[in-house]
């Protein structure tokens, strides 16, 4: 629906703005482009089990057009997204099937019928936006980073919806926003798709919705204090209420960050009976056995995340802990899964049933000692008391991550990061996995 109706908005919008005209001067002069490169390896090898290695690379060319509005009471404006990813290497070879091979294609490009890598694939987004007062609304793709849904950009082109949003700042430090998403198209795909959260969108039984409703508020206080609300549906599956305070304190030497959140979820629709979880609607957990219940979203979270930082260095801890029968639900499609929470890892989530997660961290910014550009920081997650049919289990990862970018000479402003995981897990069948993400980014700005 909003693919074809940003569509329509755009070639409104367009065909109302002869060049040179008044009406057009906002739509054009306050206009931005940019190209963004981002040439993108990945390396995940599984330590516990005889298996090839995944591995694959990639150059990604992402144009970012972003329109003014027009002038007048209400303005109109256009965004376009064009995205393109061509493979350089996805591992393999070409005379073996894809169960021999020592490399193995993962999670950067779409598999063919073959299960092999394809060459490249790529989409275009438009964006039809309206603006009144200090109001706008957003119509076809959008790029949410919300509490209760937030994209994927953690391989070459980021996952996108399909929706609308509307987002106001009539109030003095007050920020409304109220949406609905149809679609989402993942990080490896050209093709949209229907949503769905983990448990339901894979088998035989495989179900999804086109309706997720959501909205919210952020309150600055204070310039030290943000208050949020925020309040998400995905129709027949399940409706999440999310509290979060966020608080810097200046304290005599260095200061003190308190990030505090709080999600609460339940079933919804052909989710809460038993009837509509037989077809599929249904969420991954533990329910115990014989459970009239299993597959009914189910699931408290809360977390508490403290930063002190001083002269560059920042060392943080933090705790989270999940109750209910139900794994933490968020949108999950395909490999897109990024929940709001302070255990979003570089491989795994910790959003298991009983899930109880501790974090510890330490970064440094080497622009203090007089290497600007340069940032190195270290994270440490373990999670226990994770419910499963014989015995609780449990999982760490350590993630380790190095940014530099290039602050002068002929190529100013390219970063270059390098991000390396460990995970380890003790229930049987679990792979322990390393990996390892090399990425280049660059900016053109065009306009």
């Amino acid at each position: 629906m909003y693919k074809y109706l940003s569509s329509g908005l755009a070639a409104s919008c367009l065909s109302l703005l002869p060049v040179g005209s008044a009406f057009a001067q906002g739509f054009f002069e306050d206009s931005k482009a940019s190209l963004n490169l981002r040439n993108f390896y990945i390396n995940q090898d599984v330590r516990n089990e005889d298996r090839g290695r995944v591995e694959e690379w990639g150059q990604a060319f992402i144009l970012d057009y972003k329109s003014g509005f027009t002038e007048g009471p209400v303005g109109f404006g256009l965004d376009l997204l064009g995205q393109y990813a061509l493979r350089l290497d996805a591992g393999g070879d070409a005379d073996k099937p894809i169960s021999e091979i020592d490399r193995r294609p993962g999670s950067v490009f779409p598999l063919e019928s073959n299960g092999k890598a394809r060459r490249d694939f790529g989409r275009l987004g438009v964006t039809a936006k309206l603006r009144f007062s200090e109001t706008v609304a957003h119509v076809g793709t959008l790029l949410p980073k919300l509490p209760v849904v937030t994209y994927s950009d953690g391989r070459l082109l980021p996952q996108t919806f399909e929706g609308a949003q509307i987002t106001s700042n009539e109030i003095k430090n007050l920020t409304l926003i109220a949406g609905k998403l149809e679609h989402s198209t993942d990080r490896n795909s050209s093709n949209s798709d229907s949503l769905s959260i983990a448990g339901a969108n894979s088998g035989s039984k495989a179900q999804f919705s086109n309706e997720f409703y959501y909205g919210g508020a952020d309150y600055k206080v204070s310039k030290n204090l943000l208050l949020q609300y925020y309040y998400g549906n995905l129709r027949d599956f399940y409706k999440q209420h999310f509290l979060g305070l966020v608080h810097t304190w200046q304290l005599p030497v260095g200061t003190l960050k308190t990030d505090l959140r709080y999600f609460d979820s339940d079933s919804d629709g052909k989710n809460s009976s038993a009837s509509g979880r037989a077809e599929g609607y249904v969420s991954s957990g533990y329910w115990g056995s014989g459970s009239s219940s299993r597959g009914e979203v189910d699931n408290r979270l809360w977390s508490a995340l403290f930063t002190y930082s001083l002269n560059g260095h920042a060392l943080s801890a933090g705790y989270q802990k999940i109750t209910g029968n139900s794994d933490f639900p968020h949108i999950n499609q395909g490999n897109g899964r990024v929940p709001y929470l302070i255990t979003n890892a570089q491989m795994n989530k910790f959003t298991s049933a009983g899930e109880n997660t501790w974090v510890a961290g330490y970064a440094y910014d080497f622009a203090r000692v007089g290497i600007p550009g340069l940032k190195a920081s270290l994270t440490y997650y373990s999670g226990d008391n994770i419910d499963a049919a014989r015995s609780d289990r449990r999982e760490w990862e350590r993630d380790f991550r190095v940014d530099y970018v290039l602050q002068s000479g002929l190529f100013k402003g390219v970063g270059l990061t390098w991000r390396n995981a460990m995970w380890r897990g003790n229930d049987e069948g679990q792979r322990d996995q390393d990996e390892n993400r090399l990425i280049v980014n660059y900016s053109v700005p065009l306009l």
